[in-house]
């Protein structure tokens, strides 16, 4: 009876989150060329990137909460642990700023919530792309103010509740890409290794962060860098605290 009470108690909760969450737009992104901080076999000219949408914020725990609501496959006590790790959802969606970015989210979940909405999750050159503007330039990597600002976060200990989405809007209209959370993107398991060392039957090209730093171009981009480091160790069923995500279409 206990058990029962407290799905209805939880579903209650997350009802109501979701009843709060207004829609979110998405920007359009125009097509482009983009030089990659990441190795292109070789190739060191600029990616083709073409023209998609993407979410103006990250996804919420409100936001969140409705799609467990309308899922509840996706719920913690009921997610297969081959989609999600233990540390999936670990703290609840039922407390905190319903506002503030959701984390502890795994690759597979956060997939299956894109789709709910007709969406995906980026790529990494568009999620690049995107993520090298400031507010006025659509690339401002190489202004050393903006990098050292950038960098600043990550050097800060990750304590504390987060706080919510909707810092100030960057050249594209899109808020929160430095500063608050790291994100999944779709590709993210590719960063350091490309299909053709897999191919190649050569195990150790690329493998690791340290050696996949060798062809990286753009090394002084440290916070860039770190993004790819942590991504490319993650599974697809993990999470961590500060790890969420935003959709692309």
């Amino acid at each position: 009876m206990r058990a029962i009470l407290g799905v209805v108690l939880l579903a209650t909760a997350l009802g109501a989150l979701a009843q709060a969450t207004p829609d979110v737009p998405y920007v359009d992104i125009p097509a482009g060329e983009l030089r990659t901080v990441l190795a292109n076999d070789g190739d060191r000219g600029p990616v083709s990137v073409a023209a998609f949408s993407l979410r103006v914020r990250p996804v919420t725990r409100s936001e969140f909460a409705r799609f467990v609501h309308q899922h509840p496959q996706w719920a913690p006590e009921q997610v297969p642990r081959t989609f999600a790790s233990a540390g999936y959802l670990q703290d609840g969606l039922e407390t905190g700023s319903p506002q503030a970015p959701v984390t502890q989210v795994s690759w597979f979940a956060a997939q299956a919530f894109c789709e709910s909405e007709g969406a995906r999750l980026p790529s990494w050159n568009e999620w690049e792309r995107v993520a090298a503007a400031d507010a006025d330039h659509a690339d401002a990597r190489q202004d050393p103010v903006w990098r050292a600002r950038i960098l600043g976060w990550y050097a800060r200990p990750a304590t504390g509740p987060l706080p919510d989405v909707g810092g100030p809007p960057n050249f594209y209209g899109v808020r929160d890409m430095h500063g608050l959370i790291w994100e999944w993107v779709d590709d993210f398991n590719a960063l350091l290794v490309s299909p053709d060392s897999r191919d190649q039957g050569d195990p150790d090209k690329l493998k690791f962060c340290g050696a996949g730093a060798i062809s990286l171009q753009d090394r002084e981009n440290y916070a860039v860098l770190m993004r790819i480091a942590l991504l490319s160790s993650l599974q697809a069923a993990d999470s961590t605290t500060s790890l969420g995500f935003r959709c692309a279409r």
